[in-house]
């Protein structure tokens, strides 16, 4: 095992029997320092020839609940970290689900970055395995949704089963990375059932990550009414537009999360799919737009000191079909705010957080 070229330790054992690789002086993963450590496995004859070999890489860090302040707030290294989050939906003009080429997953993550966000919520999609390793190696926190079901209700035994299926695919998948911090097995009530058993579920799957069991459980998509608070997970999430309006509190038990906000939207013409656009709010202009988000981002300040607030996920980070309130248009060739302005609006957040550790 190796750090920045170096040789950090080194252990042998048989192939059939479980060890341990000792570090001295570790280096903890986080956003503000994206450390990986490469990983060399070798495996030897009884006569010490190398007769196969593997080359990975790896992150330490660590993902709890602790009290800070006097509130219940999600730890990252045993700090409090603000996640500062875009919703990423994935979405890409030419390819739909699918992204043209392996630079533009890295250039959503890079975007993310540069304007200020520690954080993406991957909505509703599983990545290619790439997508998590620039996570990693970028230094973006992510949480990580399973794809939502619809009409669960016309065969529920079925359609049960194979999302129960999947989703521990998924999550026995990704678990490596040290980017992915929480597990979000529902979105609001797009066929959510059995939310608190799904939760505990995936905490036993995982018991290393969070689990925010229904993010945005005041929603539904109008076919069914929201599921409502399940009571349990690690985090209370609610989704309020424009935002932030009055989240959730923290408890004895869960942090509090503003899953979805924000989805103000800005037309530009010739950088959208045909059709029809809508936003949950317009704004006539890029610097409108930007002082908009200024002012929502100001009014998370107080929320974070005296409601215990300790997750935000805007929406979103690129416009989709019909959806115009990403930060660039859907072909990303525009930015729709002043990038550096909202860089600044955002680190204003961070701060106010990272004030809470004691000055730490």
């Amino acid at each position: 095992m190796t750090a920045d070229g170096e040789a950090v330790s080194q252990v042998s054992g048989s192939s059939t029997i479980q060890f341990e690789i000792p570090i001295s002086h570790l280096r903890p993963w986080s956003p503000s320092d994206p450390f990986l450590y490469d990983l060399r496995v070798e495996l030897v004859d009884q006569k010490n020839a190398v007769t196969d070999q593997v080359k990975s890489y790896f992150g330490m860090r660590s993902i709890r609940l602790g009290m800070v302040d006097g509130k219940l707030r999600p730890l990252l290294n045993g700090k409090f970290v603000f996640q500062m989050g875009l919703l990423d939906q994935g979405y890409w003009p030419d390819g739909i689900y699918t992204t043209p080429t392996d630079e533009a997953l890295k250039s959503d993550l890079e975007t993310a970055r540069k304007f200020g966000f520690n954080l993406v919520r991957k909505h509703a999609k599983v990545e290619p395995q790439r997508w998590y390793y620039w996570a990693d190696k970028l230094g973006l926190l992510v949480w990580e949704d399973m794809p939502s079901m619809w009409y669960l209700d016309d065969q529920p035994t079925l359609t049960r089963k194979q999302f129960e299926t999947e989703w521990q695919t998924i999550i026995q998948q990704h678990q490596n990375s040290p980017a992915i911090v929480t597990w979000v097995p529902f979105n609001e009530n797009w066929g959510a059932y059995d939310v608190s058993r799904i939760a505990v579920w995936t905490k036993t799957l995982d018991s290393s990550r969070l689990v925010d069991g229904n993010t945005g459980y005041n929603n539904a998509p109008g076919y069914r009414p929201a599921p409502g608070d399940p009571g349990n997970g690690d985090f209370a999430d609610l989704h309020i537009y424009v935002g932030p309006g009055d989240p959730p509190q923290p408890s004895a038990t869960r942090a509090a999360a503003l899953g979805e906000y924000g989805g103000v939207g800005l037309i530009v013409p010739d950088h959208m799919w045909p059709g029809k656009h809508k936003a949950y709010e317009m704004q006539p202009t890029v610097e409108d737009l930007t002082k908009r988000f200024e002012q929502v981002q100001s009014n998370l300040l107080p929320l974070i000191k005296d409601k215990g607030l300790s997750a935000a996920v805007y929406t979103q980070l690129t416009d989709v079909e019909e959806e115009v309130n990403g930060i660039t248009t859907y072909d990303r060739r525009f930015e729709k705010m002043d990038c550096q302005r909202i860089r600044a609006a955002n680190e204003a957040v961070l701060a106010a957080a990272r004030k809470l550790n004691g000055g730490q």
